[in-house]
C-alpha cells in the first residue's frame, strides 16, 4: 500500500490526500510533526534528503517528494492529467505558478498565523505577504472568469495544486469576498463525488 508522510494541516500534503481520494486509491497516512523537527530525523532524511513533506512511499519502498511532482505521478493515465501536449503544458504552467507565485505568499502567511500563532517578530513578514498573495488571486480570478477550471472545462491536477491553499486562504488573512469566480471554482472542486476535505 502507498504511504503518505505528511501533516494534515499542510496544503502541500493535502494535495496528495485529495488526489488519492479522487483516484479512489487506498493509502496509509503517517503523521509528521514539522514543528518538532521530525522531518530532520536521520530516518526521514533517508526518504527525502531535502527534509520536507509530503513524501509518497511506493510499494517497493522507493520515495517520491515535491507535492506537484507526486501529483503528476499519481495522475498519469487518469482523467486528471490531459494527454494533449498543449493542455499538459498548461497544467505545468499552473503548477509552477502555484509554487513560485502563490504558495510563497498565501501559504506562508497562513503558516505564520495558524502554525506559529502570529509571533510579533514575524508580523511585518506576514503583512508583506498580503500584496503578492492578492496578486496571485487576481491572476486566478482572470482565468476562472473565462473557464470553469484552470485548464479549460476539465478538473485537473492544476486545480488540485491551487485548491489546496486557496480554499484556506482566509486562514492566512486573505479576503475572498472580491473573487466571485474563485469562490464558484472552490465550490465546483468541492462538489466532486470523491472530494475529501483538508480536515476530514
Amino acid at each position: 500500500m502507498l504511504k503518505v508522510y505528511g501533516d494534515y494541516r499542510s496544503g502541500n500534503c493535502y494535495k496528495i490526500k485529495l488526489m488519492l481520494h479522487l483516484l479512489d486509491q487506498p493509502y496509509e497516512w503517517i503523521a509528521i510533526n514539522i514543528l518538532r523537527g521530525e522531518t530532520r530525523s536521520e530516518e526521514f532524511l533517508k526518504k527525502n534528503p531535502n527534509g520536507k513533506i509530503p513524501v509518497l512511499e511506493l510499494e517497493d519502498g522507493s520515495c517520491l517528494w515535491e507535492s506537484n511532482a507526486i501529483l503528476n505521478y499519481l495522475a498519469e493515465g487518469s482523467e486528471f492529467l490531459p494527454t494533449d501536449p498543449r493542455l499538459r503544458t498548461q497544467v505545468l504552467q499552473w503548477q509552477f505558478f502555484e509554487q513560485y507565485s502563490h504558495e510563497p505568499f498565501i501559504a506562508v502567511a497562513r503558516y505564520i498565523k495558524v502554525y506559529l500563532g502570529m509571533p510579533e517578530e514575524r508580523r511585518d513578514e506576514y503583512e508583506a505577504k498580503q500584496l503578492d498573495g492578492y496578486h496571485a488571486l487576481n491572476v486566478m480570478e482572470q482565468q476562472l472568469l473565462r473557464t470553469p477550471y484552470l485548464v479549460g472545462d476539465h478538473y485537473s491536477i492544476a486545480d488540485v495544486a491551487l485548491y489546496a491553499y486557496t480554499h484556506v486562504a482566509e486562514e492566512g488573512g486573505f479576503d475572498l469576498g472580491g473573487y466571485p469566480a474563485i469562490r464558484q471554482w472552490l465550490q465546483r472542486v468541492a462538489s466532486h463525488p470523491r472530494h475529501v476535505g483538508m480536515y476530514d
